[in-house]
């Protein structure tokens, strides 16, 4: 398997972190964005919507970060990180939706401002960084995982842009859950750290 990404995409880290978390054999390949590899034609030809991460098993070829990681689950029969049964198995899709989603568009982007100068309204991506904050602490009260007893896809898919909202200026201070569970995530056995860039917050 070969996983194309880039060290500083929580997309592509998301994909990294699980290969490594369940110990699968795979290839790096570095895909440069800063050189707009992902738009020239040998890259769309893998992945016509031009983006990270892309996943090549054979002749199977995944996009998507979080659908890269159902397909990893069920490749491998990884049903403890992604569940069967009906009210498991939904939880754990309503938080990639919220990763696809209200992370996207909250941290990932606050931090798309600061790492990749995208020209994206700052305070209103942290106003909607510290709403889905918010809901997720209040989500992990009580509890170590966002969907079901054990870590599944979920908290791969939530991880990497929550564990880097500082260098976006979300600060996670208020958020005593939500930094426990980073702690639990990082915890893992395979676990593998998200690149760092001293911006924000972590300048």
């Amino acid at each position: 398997m070969k996983l194309y990404y880039h060290p500083l995409s929580g997309h592509s880290h998301r994909a990294r972190l699980f290969l490594s978390l369940i110990g699968a054999s795979f290839e790096l390949v570095h895909v440069d964005l800063g050189t707009g590899a992902h738009k020239k034609p040998e890259f769309l030809k893998i992945n016509p919507f031009g983006q990270v991460p892309v996943l090549v098993d054979g002749d199977t070829v995944v996009a998507d970060s979080n659908a890269i990681l159902v397909y990893l689950s069920k490749k491998f029969g990884k049903t403890d990180w992604l569940p069967e049964t009906p009210a498991e198995a939904a939880a754990v899709q309503r938080w990639l939706s919220v990763a696809a989603g209200d992370i996207a568009f909250g941290p990932a982007a606050a931090r798309l401002i600061t790492v990749f100068a995208a020209p994206l309204d700052s305070k209103a991506v942290i106003a909607r960084a510290h709403v889905v904050l918010k809901r997720m602490d209040d989500a992990l009260a009580g509890r170590e995982w966002i969907a079901a007893s054990q870590p599944t896809v979920a908290d791969v898919a939530l991880y990497s842009y929550t564990a880097r909202a500082p260098e976006g200026f979300v600060d996670l201070q208020d958020y005593a859950n939500v930094r426990a569970w980073l702690e639990r995530v990082e915890a893992l056995p395979g676990f593998v750290e998200f690149q760092k860039t001293p911006v924000g917050l972590a300048a």
